[in-house]
């Protein structure tokens, strides 16, 4: 299907030297750093740029790594805030404020659970959770989630 996607050639040196190439070109245009309508000189900058870092393979490696890591990340992202968006739906305010906390929490713990389960961490978390410090930390969190009750929960209760 797309096997050239995965040669080398491609992801070693083309889709490294795209990136760089288009960040630092965008950079030098949104900055003006070289004044106004220099697109030839931001263009030539990019490119050499773009050239030399295509030019060390550690530096290709670790481009490759990041852009994995900001990928997943943005989609870890997309699909909490697809999932908290049915719950703050601006258009009919049907939930109280506190409902809408509740929800984005059980979000964040579902999609902490997924990303667990799917990477196969999730006997790990488990077994790191079972231990004593794992015990602490659930114990530390219980008693400040009271604390925090009990000081912000009170102005709303009292009354003068």
């Amino acid at each position: 299907m797309a096997i050239f996607l995965q040669n080398a050639i491609f992801t070693d040196y083309i889709l490294p030297f795209l990136l760089t190439f288009t960040l630092i070109f965008a950079i030098l245009e949104k900055s003006k750093i070289l004044g106004e309508n220099k697109h030839q000189i931001n263009a030539i900058i990019g490119f050499v740029l773009g050239a030399i870092v295509i030019s060390f393979a550690n530096v290709v490696d670790i481009i490759r790594e990041m852009v994995i890591f900001m990928v997943l990340a943005l989609i870890i992202l997309f699909v909490f805030m697809i999932i908290y968006g049915f719950a703050a739906a601006k258009e009919k305010d049907l939930l109280e404020l506190w409902m809408k906390r509740a929800i984005a929490i059980v979000a964040i713990i579902a999609v902490v659970i997924a990303i667990l389960v799917i990477t196969g961490y999730w006997d790990e978390a488990l077994n790191f959770f079972k231990g004593d410090i794992g015990l602490n930390l659930i114990f530390g969190a219980i008693v400040i989630a009271a604390v925090a009750a009990v000081l912000f929960g009170a102005k709303g209760g009292e009354s003068k």
